[in-house]
Order: structure tokens, then sequence, then C-alpha cells
């Protein structure tokens, strides 16, 4: 146990020390690659995504899939040390961009993954590091999941302090187009489209979708940006406005858009419908397991790649998801010990 957990943190110094931007990850691509060949693995790649299969792999078993992601977001502004510098203090404080978010996850993963693997499971083992989850690019696990055999089950690592978050919600954003007629504002001529737009823009403030979930509660929408008029004495034509929606299992964002489109009077146009909701049932092996150990299972407001997911998954990992993305970023040390000594105690000896 000592010796993954010196690895860990020795690999993730490293991830820390190397830019990783969203469709930037080249340099940590590379770096984790060499760390993991060394280990003696063979390390698989597609773009910047990377996995390792588990010895003996056997299409008879199901397959666990252990995810998390080598991209950050850009520093934010308030940095008091250097983000790629990784600085540890005697507060149990590891300090750099990306060391929650989720660098503390991949090599959490990578050491469970690493213990369970020394002896036969029933189950088969993919350990996948991912890029692009910051943006939800198509070339991050969308890519990478198209090159794996079928999956079972999966954790996907995100810092939620190692609670399992069994449903997460979806997001469908919404570009809209209220149409109105031009006209001198100082006559009564003209159709404002600000007008039409409101009449929308109240629709989805104040209507409630009648499914909620007990996890993630209900159907959330809101309007975001609203752009309208070129000058101050001409009635507008046009008034667009975008709305963020944040959807739970009950409404597919394909389904969300059709009802949608039947009460707004405006033309709507999705930009995805990639990034559903996710939800798995309380009777799970891996859930039962967690429940046993003193988990406590949630519903999660923000979005990973479990929205990429077409099978069972929990989001789980160490950290806390208020230190993602701020300024002196920090992971304990503390934490990815108890998160590789989880891992292996809910998944050692698992019945799926």
């Amino acid at each position: 146990m000592e010796q993954f957990f010196y690895e860990a943190i020795d690999t993730l110094k490293g991830m820390i020390s190397r830019s990783s931007f969203s469709r930037e990850e080249g340099d940590v691509a590379d770096y984790l690659n060499e760390v993991w060949t060394s280990a003696g693995h063979l390390v698989n790649r597609e773009g910047n995504n990377l996995w390792i299969v588990s010895p003996g792999f056997d299409l008879n078993k199901p397959t666990i899939l252990l995810n998390s992601h080598i991209d950050t977001v850009k520093p934010a502004s308030g940095w008091t040390k250097d983000p790629f510098s990784p600085d540890e203090n005697d507060e149990d404080q590891l300090f750099g961009l990306g060391s929650n978010d989720a660098g503390a996850s991949v090599v959490s993963l990578y050491a469970a993954f690493a213990q369970l693997i020394q002896k036969e499971q029933t189950y088969n083992l993919i350990f996948l590091a991912s890029a692009e989850e910051e943006v939800s690019g198509k070339e991050g696990i969308e890519r990478a999941l198209k090159e794996l055999p079928p999956i079972t089950f999966a954790i996907v690592g995100e810092p939620t302090e190692m609670q399992p978050a069994i449903a997460e919600k979806g997001l469908m954003v919404l570009d809209c187009v209220a149409k109105g007629q031009a006209g001198h504002a100082a006559r009564n001529e003209g159709v404002n489209a600000i007008s039409v737009a409101m009449k929308a823009i109240n629709w989805f403030h104040t209507y409630q979708f009648p499914e909620k979930s007990d996890f993630l509660g209900p159907v959330k929408m809101s309007v975001t940006i609203i752009h309208a008029g070129s000058q101050h004495n001409v009635v507008p034509d046009r008034c667009e406005f975008t709305v963020d929606i944040r959807t739970n299992e009950f409404y597919p964002n394909e389904k969300l858009f059709s009802l949608i489109k039947e009460q707004v009077d405006c033309d709507l146009k999705a930009r995805s419908f990639r990034l559903n909701s996710t939800r798995t049932d309380l009777d799970h092996p891996f859930v039962q397991r967690a429940l046993l150990m003193g988990k406590e299972p949630f519903g999660s407001p923000t979005l990973s790649d479990q929205a990429l997911m077409s099978f069972p998954s929990v989001k789980m990992g160490p950290g806390q998801s208020s230190r993602s993305h701020t300024a002196d970023e920090f992971i304990r040390p503390s934490e990815i010990r108890e998160a590789i000594d989880t891992y292996v105690r809910l998944l050692d000896g698992l019945q799926l």
C-alpha cells in the first residue's frame, strides 16, 4: 500500500508540472504513457486518451472501467503560487493546477488498478485516463469508448470526498430566437421581439416539469444570456437568448427538447443532445457495498464524463468539489491514501 501511495504522489507532482489544458493534454499524456509503460503495462493510446487493460482479459466476464481525466481548466485569477509547481507543505496540502480536479483521482484509480490486478478477479478491469473532460470534447472519453470492449460498470474519478454520486444532472443548452417586426419606436408600429421573448423567458423561469428525482430534484432551467436591439429608436425584430437546462433522469435531452418546443413560441436550437442525466440503482452491487462501508449516495448537480456513459456508473473520488477551478487549488495527500484504500476495498472480490 505504501509503495503505491508514494508512487501516486510522485506521479501527481509530475502531472502538475506539465500544462494540460483541455485539447492541449499532449505533454501530460506523454509523461503518463512513459510512467505506466515503465511500470510494465501495455498502454494503449488514442489521441490524448490512455488506457490499460487487466491481464487475461476475458469477454465472458463483466468489465469495470476506472476512469478520470487528465485535462485542466486554465488557472483562475488570484493564484499566490505557481500553478505548475507542485508545492507540498506540512499541513497535508499539495498545491497545483489540477491537483484536486482531477489529478488525485487519476493517480488513485491507477494505484487501485495496479493492486487489484495482482490477483484474479471475477471481472475485467480497464483503467482509462481521458482527455477533454472539462469541455465535454468529442476527442475525449467519447473517442476512447469506441475503442474499448463493452463496459458493465464504471467508476468516474471526480472530487466527491469519496462519497458515491449515483446520479448526475445532464446538460442541454438552447439558443433561442424570438422574432418580431421592426418599426419606429416613436410610433405605434412594429412587433417588439423583446416582448415576444419575455413571454418565453417567463415560461422558462416559472414552468416546472412534473417528474422530480429523489436524488437530483426537478429539471432546472435558467436564462443566462440575452441580446436584442441595435439602436434606441428602432423596435427590434429579433431577440436572442440562451437557456442553460440541467436535466434529471426522467427527461432525456431529446425528449425534453420536444416538450419545450410544444410550449415556447420561438425558434429553438439545441447545441447538443449528448450530455444526458445518469442514474445507477441503489441495489447495484457496488452501491450496496459502498452503503455497507458507511458511504452516503447522493445526486451531483455538476457535469462529468458520466454524461457520455450508456452503462451504470458512480462518480467518486478524493478531494472536494468546492476546490475545483479555484486559485491555489490543492489536494490532501491523506485523501489520496484514503481513496486508494477505499477503491480497493470496494472492488476487491466484487460480484457483478
